[in-house]
């Protein structure tokens, strides 16, 4: 369960009794309308926010117990995002923009030179490894975000809208890239939706509705 708001008659219950299981390697579409709850499920999932009650583990370790730090390091070494807003900075490189979450976790220069460089080429960037955000479409940009996300060797892909921004030809592309890619990788790959088509590409689909699991 979790609640938002301060005190009991102004809270909004996001999520109400939700149970859920990712296997390594599954790839599942969390399907619903705006207001469902599906973006904060996305943000409990990937350590961002918690549950107000219940428990959620990880390889079979409840999570609640960790300390900031901890919840912090495990976030970095599981977890990787893409989103709607593809979260480039504008005054980077598109190189510069992937390597800049490697330099958080520590990543020698040269590991993250020649991984930033792989995963640009993975989805068909890496000429563009020195132009900036501005000079790329929208499409480029997302596909920029999904090898920065790639880049750090997740177990676990989180991607929150990644097609809302863009047309249905580039949004197709864009998730055939995730696909194949978190397939190359064997993580497990858990996308928020609202788009049925998108959803049916899944081995999996989990529909949402105001805070409740209607179908899985």
């Amino acid at each position: 369960v979790k609640r938002h708001g301060a005190g009991r008659d102004r809270q909004l219950t996001a999520l109400d009794g939700v149970s859920l299981r990712f296997d390594p390697g599954e790839r599942v579409a969390v399907l619903g309308r705006s207001g469902s709850g599906k973006s904060t499920l996305l943000s409990i999932l990937g350590l961002l926010d918690a549950p107000t009650t219940g428990s959620y583990l990880i390889g079979g370790r409840d999570v609640s117990s960790l300390r900031a730090r901890e919840l912090d390091a495990l976030r970095g070494s599981v977890f990787a995002f893409v989103r709607q807003r593809f979260g480039l900075l504008d005054h980077l490189t598109v190189r510069e923009n992937i390597e800049a979450a490697a330099i958080h976790r520590g990543e020698p220069r040269r590991l993250r030179r020649s991984r930033s460089l792989r995963a640009l080429a993975q989805v068909g960037l890496a000429g563009r490894a020195h132009h900036r955000p501005g000079e790329l479409s929208g499409g480029e940009q997302q596909r920029v975000a999904v090898a920065r996300a790639l880049a750090g060797r997740p177990a676990v892909l989180l991607a929150d809208e990644p097609t809302g921004s863009l047309d249905e030809e580039t949004g197709g592309e864009v998730m055939r890239q995730l696909h194949r890619l978190a397939a190359e990788r064997l993580c497990t790959l858990v996308v928020v939706t609202h788009d049925p088509l998108v959803a049916g590409e899944f081995d999996r689909t989990v529909v949402l509705d105001r805070g409740r699991v209607r179908a899985r």
